[in-house]
C-alpha cells in the first residue's frame, strides 16, 4: 500500500480506534499507552519511508548531473501538505571563472543561496502583483491595455487586454534586444509601444517577455509605485520572503548568491546568429557593444532586464531562495491564505488558475503535457526560468516541487547553447509524483 494512502486510511479510522482504546483501557490501564505507541508507529514510519524514497531516488539523479559536469549545482524542495519531504542542496553555487575554467576553490551551494529565478519573475512577482491589484478592484484582467498605456490605444493594439498579456496571446514580439534602442525603463516602455505586432491578437500563444515588461508598466501606473517597491511592500514582506529581491548583488544584504552566466554569450548569439530566428532588420548587431565581460553574481542574466531596465523588469530580474518561493507556493496551494490570514481571495486564485483554450492559466503554465507537469492531474500549474529554475504545483495532491539550477555557470556547450535541463526537470517531477500522488 502507498505510504501516503496508509496515512489517510489511519486518519479516517481514528474515531473508531479511539473508541476501541477507551473500551480497552477500562480493562487495563497498561493498554492505553501501548495502543497509542502502536497507533503512532505506522504513520511515522510511512512518512519516513516517503522521505527516504525521495532522497534515495532524487539524490543520485541530481548528484550525477553535478558529478558529470552537466550542471554546477542545484537546490530542490519537495513539499506535500504541511510536510517538507525533501529539502537539499547539491554541488556548487560558483564553479567556473569567466574563461570557463574550474575554480581552485569552488563555492558550494546551500539552501541559503539566492538564485537568479529568471522568468519565474513573471509568476512570482508580476502575476502575483496583478492578482493583488485585481483583488483590490484596481484593475480587471479583461481591461484593455490602452486604458493604462496610451500607445495601446492605437487601432492595431486597442483590442489587447491584460489577459492577453498574461496568456502570451497579445501578438507581441517574442523577444527583442531592447538595449539597442533603449537605455532605461521609460525608453523601454516607449519602444515596446512603438513596435508593430507580430501576430494576430488572441489567435495563438507566443511566449513573450515584452508582454510582461508591459505588465510591469501597468503595475507601476496603477499603484503609483516603482515595480520593485510594490512587490517588496505587497508580496515579499507580507509573505515573509526576506530573501527575494531585485539587484541583490548591489544591496549588500545577501552574502550567498549563486553565479550564472559569464557575460551574455547566448544572448549575444541571439542578436548575431540569424539561425536562431531572433534577428530584426532595423538592428545592426555591431551598433551596440555594452556586453558584460565578467561572471554574473547578483546581476540578472537577462539582457533586457539588465541593460535596458536597470535590473528590474516584469519579465525577469528577481532572485530568491527555494524556501522563499515555497512561501508563495504555499499561499497559492492554500487558496490565498498565508499565516492564518487572507492574502488573496479564493475567487482571484480560481480566476488565474483556470486553464484557457491553450491549456494555460493567467501567467502560469497549466498544460500537463509540459515536462515540468508531465501527467499531473487537472488544475496543476508551474513555470520555468531560463537560468534553470522551475516550480511545479499539484493542488490535487497538495504537492509542490521547486528546483533551482544555475546551469549557465558551466558555460555554453560546443554547439553554442546551455545544457538543456528539461529532461532533468521531468525526472525529478516524476519521482515526486511517484511518492506524493494520492
Amino acid at each position: 500500500m502507498n505510504p501516503i494512502t496508509l496515512l489517510l486510511l489511519l486518519a479516517a479510522c481514528f474515531p473508531l480506534l479511539m473508541r476501541i482504546a477507551t473500551w480497552a483501557s477500562r480493562r487495563g490501564e497498561w493498554f492505553l499507552p501501548l495502543f497509542f505507541l502502536a497507533l503512532s508507529w505506522p504513520p511515522a514510519t510511512a512518512q519516513r519511508n516517503v522521505r527516504q524514497g525521495l532522497a534515495t531516488e532524487i539524490g543520485p539523479i541530481l548528484q550525477s548531473e553535478v558529478d558529470s559536469g552537466k550542471i554546477p549545482g542545484a537546490v530542490v524542495v519537495i513539499k506535500k501538505g504541511d510536510q517538507i519531504l525533501l529539502q537539499k542542496a547539491y554541488g556548487y553555487a560558483k564553479k567556473f571563472d569567466f574563461d570557463q575554467k574550474p575554480l581552485a576553490a569552488p563555492e558550494k551551494t546551500s539552501l541559503q543561496h539566492l538564485y537568479d529565478i529568471a522568468s519565474l519573475t513573471k509568476v512570482v512577482g508580476t502575476t502575483t502583483s496583478i492578482m493583488l491589484l485585481a483583488d483590490r478592484g484596481l484593475l480587471q484582467v479583461d481591461d484593455p491595455v490602452g486604458k493604462y498605456i496610451e500607445a495601446f490605444q492605437a487601432p492595431d493594439k486597442k483590442a489587447i487586454t491584460i489577459r492577453h498579456l498574461l496568456t502570451h496571446t497579445a501578438g507581441l514580439y517574442e523577444w527583442y534586444p531592447m538595449y539597442y534602442r533603449a537605455s532605461n525603463k521609460k525608453e523601454c516602455f516607449r519602444l515596446i509601444g512603438e513596435l508593430p505586432l507580430r501576430f494576430p491578437v488572441g489567435a495563438q500563444r507566443r511566449y513573450s517577455d515584452l508582454g510582461f515588461v508591459l505588465l510591469g508598466q501597468i503595475i507601476e501606473t496603477v499603484s503609483g509605485l516603482p515595480l520593485e517597491r510594490f512587490m517588496e511592500e505587497n508580496i515579499f514582506k507580507p509573505l515573509g520572503m526576506a530573501h527575494t529581491a531585485y539587484n541583490p548583488g548591489a544591496s549588500g544584504r545577501f552574502p550567498k548568491i549563486a553565479a550564472t552566466s559569464h557575460g551574455n554569450p547566448y544572448e549575444k548569439r541571439m542578436v548575431y546568429d540569424a539561425s536562431l530566428g531572433f534577428q530584426v532588420k532595423e538592428i545592426d548587431p555591431a551598433s551596440w557593444n555594452g556586453w558584460r565581460k565578467h561572471t554574473l553574481v547578483g546581476e540578472v542574466n537577462d539582457g533586457n532586464a539588465w541593460y535596458a531596465n536597470g535590473g528590474v523588469s516584469g519579465a525577469a530580474g528577481l532572485f530568491s531562495t527555494a524556501g522563499d518561493l515555497q512561501l508563495l507556493v504555499d499561499m497559492l496551494k492554500n487558496k490565498g491564505m498565508a499565516g492564518g490570514r487572507r492574502f488573496l481571495s479564493t475567487k482571484t486564485i480560481e480566476t488565474f488558475l483556470t486553464p484557457d483554450a491553450f491549456k494555460n492559466g493567467l501567467g502560469w503554465i497549466m498544460d500537463t503535457s509540459n515536462p515540468i507537469l508531465k501527467n499531473a492531474p487537472k488544475g496543476s500549474f508551474g513555470h520555468t526560468g531560463f537560468t534553470g529554475t522551475s516550480i511545479a504545483v499539484v493542488p490535487a495532491y497538495g504537492l509542490s516541487v521547486i528546483l533551482l539550477i544555475n546551469r549557465q555557470n558551466t558555460g555554453l556547450l560546443p554547439y553554442g547553447a546551455y545544457y538543456n535541463v528539461t529532461a532533468l526537470r521531468e525526472r525529478v517531477f516524476g519521482v515526486a509524483m511517484k511518492y506524493g500522488a494520492n
